[in-house]
């Protein structure tokens, strides 16, 4: 991508660091659940000795009418875009034709989900984009980086590796090693993993729930300059959970990753993030699919432009 003018990229980060339609949203979605539970909790209450009260309607009334009210002011929907025109119009450069290329095979697999959609999350962070490209593909970032979100999660087995002409993909095996691990309530002991590269700015990671069910994260890692990158995060499911329940989980978890991930974003900042590419020299399977991304975009051709 072409750089933008520092004013331009000061301007927006400033208005990334505190993302106002984020928190409103995040606000907005607890209000729904504490909301939602107050009225189950008063109707199965009322409802318990099989007689309601004039008194005992009026107090179920009262939140179901807040509950509607909460609903009606609903934040704006820029914040959960779910779709990446936006980025055809975000950059005040023009996108070159091979990353409209690249833009293109990413919306094309974001419509194939398209009707699994749960959330969508966008921030714009201030670090080089490699960073978020090198974290996403070490696999080792699932035992180390997320340790606490994951609760000891294992990567065991690396079972399949496919290299594509853009990109590639990994099968791997997980283990949860920690006796409890609140996901060993439905998730079988051992279960493969999917990581694709679909372009060098789209990465895919799909695990297995129960029962066939599935979530899928794709992310969405656009330069913006040496220094700033977007991250789109679109998670999408076939679980049958309540709507609303499961977007507030998958908010609330997709935040958490996030806030681990900072402290690590900012190491490899600090580090010269052309070492990130002496990778290639390791043999160690959990880094193939990033030493595919350096060998096909490595420093032969300057990441971050376009």
């Amino acid at each position: 991508m072409a750089a933008m003018d520092g004013s331009s990229v000061s301007q927006k980060a400033s208005l990334s660091s505190l993302p106002i339609n984020l928190i409103r949203a995040r606000i907005w979605l607890l209000g729904n659940l504490l909301l939602v539970f107050g009225l189950l909790d008063r109707a199965v209450s009322i409802y318990a000795d099989s007689y309601v009260s004039a008194q005992e309607f009026v107090q179920l009334t009262i939140p179901a009418l807040l509950l509607m009210s909460w609903l009606y002011l609903k934040p704006e929907e820029d914040w959960v875009d779910s779709g990446l025109e936006h980025l055809q119009t975000y950059h005040e450069q023009p996108i070159s034709q091979r990353d409209k290329a690249y833009l293109s095979t990413a919306q094309h697999r974001m419509n194939e989900l398209k009707n699994l959609h749960q959330i969508s999350q966008h921030y714009t962070l201030p670090f080089p984009y490699l960073c978020q490209i090198y974290h996403l593909l070490n696999l080792k970032h699932l035992e180390n980086v997320h340790g606490f979100s994951l609760n000891n999660l294992r990567v065991v087995e690396i079972n399949e590796v496919k290299p594509t002409a853009i990109g590639g993909a990994i099968k791997f095996s997980t283990v949860l090693d920690s006796s409890i691990n609140a996901l060993r309530i439905w998730r079988q002991p051992v279960v493969e993993v999917d990581l694709v590269l679909h372009t060098p700015y789209m990465v895919e990671l799909t695990i297995p729930v129960y029962q066939e069910k599935r979530i899928t994260v794709i992310f969405n890692v656009w330069p913006i300059d040496e220094d700033h990158h977007e991250f789109l995060v679109d998670i999408y499911t076939d679980l049958k959970w309540p709507k609303l329940l499961l977007q507030g989980i998958l908010h609330f978890a997709a935040s958490l990753t996030l806030f681990e991930d900072l402290p690590y974003l900012k190491k490899l900042a600090d580090m010269n993030t052309k070492r990130l590419f002496n990778v290639r020299a390791s043999g160690h399977s959990t880094m193939w699919l990033f030493k595919r991304f350096a060998d096909l975009y490595g420093p032969k051709r300057r990441l971050g432009e376009r």
